[in-house]
């Protein structure tokens, strides 16, 4: 048996040949995440400043949401203030950011991803000197209405 000694300069300049022989591949860029909201809403605008940080371009169309929201099969149980579409869901309010990108990595068949009201402390709906409450993302279907991922404030439980 022959044993082989390295210096951690040989290593680290085989590994570093490596890395640089390999090709390198660019992320692929997020979805477009288009939203129709309320001219007067707020929250909304806070929400969508949430979507663009983690780095989702973003179109927003002012608009009443309501007939939106029936056309794209939002359950009157499940809505809020503001309505998104991105890669074939609907995103119904206050929806953490990495809660639509685990969406978008799983693909579930199903409508989309809700927040049902406007939970404190769920993005967009930050408000100072309140504890954030605790609250369910829900994925929906028609037929379908099931826990998908729960929250406090922004945070994953």
């Amino acid at each position: 048996m022959t044993l082989v000694l390295l210096s951690r300069r040989t290593l680290l300049s085989g590994l570093s040949s490596l890395v640089l022989a390999a090709p390198l591949r660019a992320a692929e860029p997020l979805p477009e995440i288009q939203v129709t909201k309320d001219p007067s809403c707020g929250c909304c605008a806070a929400w969508v400043d949430h979507i663009r940080a983690a780095g989702y371009p973003v179109q927003v169309t002012e608009a009443p949401v309501n007939p939106l929201k029936a056309r794209l099969g939002v359950p009157r149980s499940l809505a809020s203030c503001h309505t998104a579409q991105v890669g074939g869901y609907v995103i119904e309010g206050h929806v953490p950011a990495g809660a639509i990108t685990r969406l978008l990595a799983e693909k579930p068949q199903a409508t989309g991803l809700a927040v049902p009201g406007m939970p404190v402390g769920s993005p967009g709906m930050e408000i100072y000197g309140m504890p954030p409450d605790t609250y369910e993302v829900v994925l929906f279907g028609p037929d379908l209405q099931r826990p998908f991922e729960r929250y406090r404030g922004g945070t994953p439980l």
